[in-house]
């Protein structure tokens, strides 16, 4: 039995509405947002990315695994299937059948090894699902 999952259509190599969303956040959320965004774009040579729901999104080819996200006083480091991903330093926050977040504030120390990891897994875990169903 195949587990279907969320597919976006219009995902590209390097998609310029994310470097035009990036410019329109400023200071440090920016720089959060812009640092952990590379992160998954480095992630694979399949990785692509578009704008989705206002915010920038990275897949492994049309299936989303990770995104960022601005707000006022914070960044969300996303996982479309967070739930499932091992997160033995417990940053992963939420309570969605599917999605977990990561919450990043301004002068706030953040795990980056265990992010970079949890990243790293996200997208991983994507490709083994598109990969081998």
């Amino acid at each position: 039995m195949r587990t279907e999952f969320l597919r976006l259509n219009g995902a590209v190599e390097r998609d310029p509405a994310i470097d035009a969303w990036m410019k329109e956040h400023a200071g440090e959320l920016r720089t959060i947002a812009h640092q952990w965004f590379e992160v998954m774009r480095k992630c694979g040579d399949e990785v692509q990315e578009l704008l989705h729901d206002g915010c920038p999104v990275a897949c492994f080819g049309d299936a989303p695994f990770g995104y960022v996200n601005a707000f006022t006083s914070h960044v969300n480091v996303g996982f479309f299937h967070g739930a499932t991903l091992p997160d033995p330093s417990r940053l992963l926050q939420g309570t969605g059948k599917f999605m977990r977040h990561v919450k990043l504030r301004p002068a706030t120390a953040t795990n980056a090894a265990a992010l970079s990891g949890l990243i790293v897994a996200a997208y991983s875990d994507i490709k083994e699902r598109v990969e081998n169903g």
